[in-house]
Order: C-alpha cells, then sequence, then structure tokens
C-alpha cells in the first residue's frame, strides 16, 4: 500500500480529513514504536512506505519494548494528536486496522503478539470481517 491510500484509508475510517489523518497515524505509529521491540519496528517499518518509515525512526539500538497497557498508549497518542480520550482511542482503532491491510498478516500477528491482552478493543477490530473495507462517511 502507498502512503497516499494509507493516509486516505485512515481518513475514511476515523471521519477525519487527510490532514487530521496524517497526525494520527504519526502519533500512532511513534506511539507504537515505543511499545514494540527495536527488531519488531525494523520489521514494520520495512513493510510501510518510506514516509511512514521515516516515522516508526527504526533504531536497531532500541531491542527493548516501552511495556505500558492500553490506557497509557491511547494516553500517549492523545497527547501527540491533541485529542481527548475517545477520539484518541477511534484514531488507533482506525490506524490498527488499515496498518492490518497494510502489512501482511504475519507481520500483524507479531506485532500483536507483543500487545498486552487490554488492548484487545483497539486490535479485535482489524480481525473483523469486512475491517480492511473502509468505510465511507
Amino acid at each position: 500500500m502507498d502512503y497516499n491510500t494509507f493516509v486516505d484509508q485512515v481518513a475514511q475510517r476515523a471521519r477525519v480529513p487527510a490532514e487530521r489523518a496524517v497526525e494520527l497515524t504519526r502519533a500512532t505509529l511513534e506511539t507504537l514504536a515505543e511499545r514494540l521491540t527495536g527488531g519488531e519496528v525494523l520489521d514494520l517499518a520495512a513493510q510501510l512506505p518510506k514516509p511512514l518509515q521515516l516515522v516508526l525512526r527504526p533504531s536497531p539500538d532500541t531491542e527493548a519494548a516501552d511495556r505500558f497497557g492500553a490506557a497509557e498508549f491511547v494516553a500517549r497518542v492523545g497527547r501527540r494528536a491533541a485529542l481527548d480520550e475517545r477520539a484518541a482511542r477511534d484514531a488507533v482503532r482506525a490506524v490498527f486496522v488499515t496498518l492490518r491491510e497494510a502489512v501482511t498478516g504475519g507481520e500483524f500477528d507479531d506485532i500483536v503478539v507483543q500487545l498486552p491482552r487490554d488492548y484487545r478493543d483497539m486490535v479485535e477490530p482489524a480481525f473483523a470481517p469486512g475491517a480492511t473495507t473502509p468505510r465511507r462517511p
């Protein structure tokens, strides 16, 4: 999936303009990069378009993941994108669904395995039937 398609998919799913979708994607991917091991960040980045690779800032020097739960994940995305909790959670879901569409199933599974159970309500929508079909505004 190319960069513009990724942003357009997030925009449709989050029901926001493309410019805002860029901010939501950036905030979510930066937070995800903090939560994953360095090797997994590199693997994920390799499957994404160049502008998103730069957002992830993969570094082989940061192998250890920062262990935090779903509430903290949402709070970090909210701070980065100036969103309240509900809007941040919706944005994270939109990005996760789009991410699942953009990378191989195995890669998405590798990401999910690193996330604790409390992330379920944000990740499970990506596995729902038809989840990767964008919603029309």
